[in-house]
């Protein structure tokens, strides 16, 4: 969020930003929602107040990172704003432009713009004047006039863009001496209670997310899951770099469908490994379909995702989502030796946004997270799973 009084510098900045990320950076300017779309007074309570909160609340469940700007008066926009940080899941930023009256004038009067600079005169600009009007709490991150703008938007880029970071670390790869892989089959994870907190499916078409029909049923089961985990796909979805989004693959999955994966794929084992016994059959399996039994998909706690440009285009992860071992060569294990850079680079890029939201990841497919499930209780140490087998209403 970009603050500061009339002629700060605040649009320069916002355009700067987007310049500098490409697609997927949303500006939502005060101005042209109070001024060109509502043609309303600055007064408290006006409308525009609301609806600058919910533009900028979708556009940040759709994907987009989102930039804020305009005087927006504290003692009018502080509940709108503290608000959207407070429930924002991501990270939220605010800057204050810090402009003395007399710059301000000075920057006003070099407009090119003569219509604008005899509708807006000085006596405008002073009567709107607030100095340091700044939010409760500490919020903002006061950026004086001696500030370049590129400065400025150098700073900002610094401070917030998560790719100006040090790169993901890409971890070594499972099933090594030192971070052995804990497969859905072990009777540790079947030996985890459940207790099921009740928490009903929902639909993420309903919430803006993009949603691969490969997995599509005609009751539309695949996009279902329970509301905590919806939750977190927000979240994980708000740490994304800018341009960069989750294409939603596959979540609930019925009992019925489940068995029906687990047994073709035991049964193509079988036949390609017809000297393995019922248990090598069981654990081989589970390394691709987890057993109906305990399976994540049953209870809406696991989700299918992949990473898409802003036009959604599935960037490349290594092999396509659902490959097998065998179809992929072992590409489809998330710390997989046999991947390019570009592909390494994203999977890190998709693993560390989805468990820093709260998800744990299968160490066979690179794709599916789940959340408070056995699995992933097991993985955290819990002495239970809140999410067990769910039926679709």
């Amino acid at each position: 969020m970009i603050r500061g009084n009339s002629a700060s510098g605040k649009s320069s900045v916002a355009q700067g930003l987007r310049d500098h990320y490409g697609r997927g950076v949303a500006v939502v300017g005060q101005d042209v929602i109070r001024r060109n779309v509502l043609r309303e007074h600055d007064t408290p309570g006006a409308t525009n107040i609301a609806l600058l909160g919910r533009i900028v609340r979708h556009a940040l469940d759709a994907g987009f990172h989102v930039v804020l700007e305009g005087i927006l008066y504290a003692d009018r926009y502080s509940h709108m704003i503290t608000s959207l940080v407070r429930d924002h899941r991501g990270v939220s930023s605010c800057y204050y432009l810090d402009v003395p009256l007399k710059t301000t004038l000075a920057r006003h009067a070099s407009k090119a713009d003569a219509a604008y600079l005899e509708q807006v005169t000085d006596d405008h600009l002073t009567s709107w004047y607030r100095e340091l009007d700044l939010l409760p709490g500490d919020l903002e991150t006061v950026i004086p006039a001696d500030s370049t703008l590129q400065d400025t938007v150098a700073r900002i880029v610094r401070e917030t863009d998560p790719a100006a970071a040090p790169p993901p670390q890409y971890k070594p790869s499972q099933g090594d001496a030192m971070t052995p892989l804990v497969l859905m089959s072990d009777p540790q994870v079947a030996a985890i209670p459940v207790r099921e907190c009740g928490e009903p499916l929902v639909d993420v078409r309903d919430h803006d997310f993009r949603v691969d029909p490969r997995k599509q049923d005609p009751l539309g089961a695949f996009a279902h899951v329970r509301e905590g985990v919806l939750a977190r796909l927000k979240h994980a979805r708000s740490l994304l770099p800018a341009g960069t989004d989750l294409l939603f693959v596959e979540g609930y999955r019925p009992l019925s469908l489940q068995q029906r994966y687990f047994s073709e794929y035991r049964d193509e084992l079988k036949a390609a490994h017809p000297g393995w016994t019922p248990e090598q059959l069981h654990q081989g399996a589970s390394r691709y379909v987890s057993p109906p039994e305990i399976a994540p998909h049953s209870a809406g706690a696991a989700v299918d995702v992949t990473l898409v440009d802003q036009d959604g285009h599935e960037l490349d992860l290594g092999t396509r989502v659902n490959a097998s071992p065998e179809e992929s060569d072992g590409a489809c294990f998330t710390h997989a030796a046999n991947l390019s850079a570009q592909a390494r680079h994203h999977r890190a890029l998709l693993l560390n946004a989805m468990e820093s939201a709260g998800f744990t990841n299968y160490g066979t497919e690179f794709w599916h997270f789940s959340a408070q499930d056995r699995y992933d209780a097991l993985m955290r140490r819990e002495p239970h799973a809140r999410y067990g087998p769910i039926e679709l209403p």
